[in-house]
């Protein structure tokens, strides 16, 4: 009677995930009906109802092709380079990074947008997207777990969010891979980056993270690979400052994905 036992809990379990199934998607659809979906360009209502973009606004985006650095992902002007500038130049701990689009002024709004001013919906379209493009790179590259990159609990008060976290919770979802959200925290509040040079950037960030034994110790195996989640990669110093706190803690490989990176730094 084993087998039928069994045979009756994968039963009840299917039937709750339908039903639950069924819920999610008929409060997607009344809160659609109430707040329509906005589009993470051009902020209007979207059209053709369901979609997660204007169709001709996401001719305005600027996706990252080849030639492209084999270490950031940034662009770069010859096929004949491997790395762009900024990687040439600078030795970076981590393996390697994705990157989605450029950061132009299109995604500069669309970003601020869901970052200060409560764009949370954008978070769908941006997640499908990195899915979409990179979860065949991501699930050959293993990781163990995501990890958004923290913000300073001052911020995430202010905002009621970290953007890194519902990035990472999403892309987890969708792939099946583990999120340890409090893996890394910020605990020290630094100057924003935008207004700062590369090497203000570095000092900004000395000691603005910790490693919490206590999220490890969540996860039932030895965490190997990282992927660091972040809205936008510039620098790098940011990324770079995390990776050297996880390398720091016994991990042995980091990697990162962010919906932008910047051209020409």
């Amino acid at each position: 009677m084993h087998w039928l036992t069994k045979g009756c809990t994968r039963k009840i379990y299917f039937e709750k995930k339908v039903n639950n199934d069924r819920g999610r998607n008929l409060l997607k659809t009344v809160i659609d009906i109430i707040y329509p979906r906005r589009c993470p360009i051009c902020g209007d209502i979207v059209k053709p109802r369901g979609k997660l973009i204007c169709p001709p606004c996401r001719s305005k985006l600027n996706p990252i092709e080849e030639p492209r650095c084999k270490k950031c992902s940034k662009p770069i002007e010859s096929e004949e380079k491997e790395y762009c500038h900024d990687c040439e130049t600078k030795h970076h701990h981590y393996i390697s990074g994705y990157a989605l689009w450029v950061y132009d002024s299109f995604m500069k709004k669309s970003i601020a947008d869901f970052k200060f001013h409560g764009r949370r919906e954008y978070s769908d379209f941006y997640i499908d997207e990195m899915t979409k493009r990179y979860g065949m790179e991501i699930q050959k590259i293993a990781p163990d777990v995501l990890v958004p990159v923290p913000i300073h609990k001052s911020k995430q008060m202010q905002r009621g969010y970290n953007q890194a976290d519902i990035l990472a919770r999403g892309i987890g979802r969708k792939l099946n891979i583990a999120v340890l959200s409090q893996l890394l925290q910020r605990n020290k509040k630094t100057l924003p980056q935008k207004l700062l040079n590369d090497k203000e950037r570095l000092k900004n960030l000395e000691k603005a993270f910790t490693y919490s034994h206590e999220e490890s110790s969540k996860f039932s195996n030895t965490i190997h690979k990282v992927m660091l989640i972040d809205d936008i990669y510039t620098t790098g110093s940011t990324v770079e400052a995390c990776t050297n706190i996880l390398l720091q803690n016994g991990i042995d490989e980091v990697y990162f994905l962010s919906i932008c990176i910047g051209k020409g730094f």
